[in-house]
């Protein structure tokens, strides 16, 4: 099944790094973290991604034209330049980089890949968040309602205890319960191809009236998502790097010092160090 990334918004939340490259190539852990999104859907065996690229998107075209050199370790005979490549890790995914627009919205950044996508069910999601996702269960509640879209719904971190008052009085306090908090858009979706027609063009979020529309059909339905450490990412919170390659945490989840770690999430496989913030935005 196909995977869409959305990775053309200018990360302006995170300008410390993106006046240079495009958010989704900040490193994390060593690498992209849009390499750790994939491999999210790499190891649920899901492994023909569309990357809709736009701010600095030659950057990530380059990175991934120049994937192979840059990750085999390799012998170069100087005699005459020939070149072995010794296998480093095997990654047998397809990768498409598509110009998507410097400007587009997300909505308007899926429907250009229109023509890229096979007439069947696809995902999507934003290149800069991960989560522990289940994809096979995502995908298995997909199929059982027969609606064009799928999103996932998580709860944010609880930021501020809340009271109950009588008359002046404190009747009930109760520090960050998570219970109160809404569901929000957890960043991973599962669409069918009618989701096109919900999508007037380039101007418009992916996150507003096409979801909003979807809604009102009743074509939109939500798989929950209730692990307390089940997404650590992106912009949706607010962060800083504290230097290259390192995140500096202002809201949520501290995975480093964690003894619950991204390393031991039972999806997800991959190598994220250091510190991300917890919640969902768009790209």
């Amino acid at each position: 099944m196909q995977v869409v990334l959305l990775a053309g918004g200018l990360g302006s939340r995170l300008s410390e790094e993106t006046v240079r490259i495009p958010k989704p190539m900040v490193e994390v852990g060593g690498r992209p973290i849009m390499l750790h999104v994939m491999d999210i859907y790499s190891n649920f065996g899901h492994r023909d991604f569309v990357v809709a690229s736009g701010y600095k998107g030659v950057l990530i075209k380059k990175y991934f034209h120049d994937f192979h050199l840059m990750t085999h370790d390799l012998t170069v005979h100087l005699s005459d330049g020939k070149m072995e490549m010794k296998e480093a890790r095997k990654m047998d995914w397809n990768v498409s980089v598509v110009d998507t627009g410097a400007s587009t919205m997300t909505g308007g950044r899926l429907l250009r890949l229109k023509s890229w996508l096979r007439n069947e069910t696809f995902m999507t999601t934003y290149s800069d968040g991960v989560g522990n996702i289940d994809i096979d269960a995502l995908l298995k509640f997909h199929k059982s309602h027969g609606k064009l879209a799928t999103i996932t719904a998580v709860q944010p971190p609880a930021r501020f205890g809340s009271l109950e008052m009588d008359n002046g009085r404190v009747v009930r306090f109760a520090e960050k319960v998570r219970k109160n908090e809404a569901w929000i858009n957890g960043g991973f979706f599962v669409f069918e191809p009618g989701v096109f027609d919900y999508l007037p063009g380039d101007s418009e979020p992916l996150e507003q009236a096409p979801l909003s529309n979807l809604a009102k059909d009743g074509q939109l339905m939500a798989s929950e998502f209730t692990l307390p450490r089940a997404f650590a990412a992106n912009s949706g919170l607010g962060y800083s790097l504290a230097h290259l390659g390192k995140w500096h945490v202002t809201v949520g989840l501290n995975i480093a010092n964690d003894p619950a770690n991204i390393a031991g999430w039972p999806h997800y496989a991959g190598c994220l160090t250091g510190s991300l913030v917890g919640g969902s935005g768009g790209t």
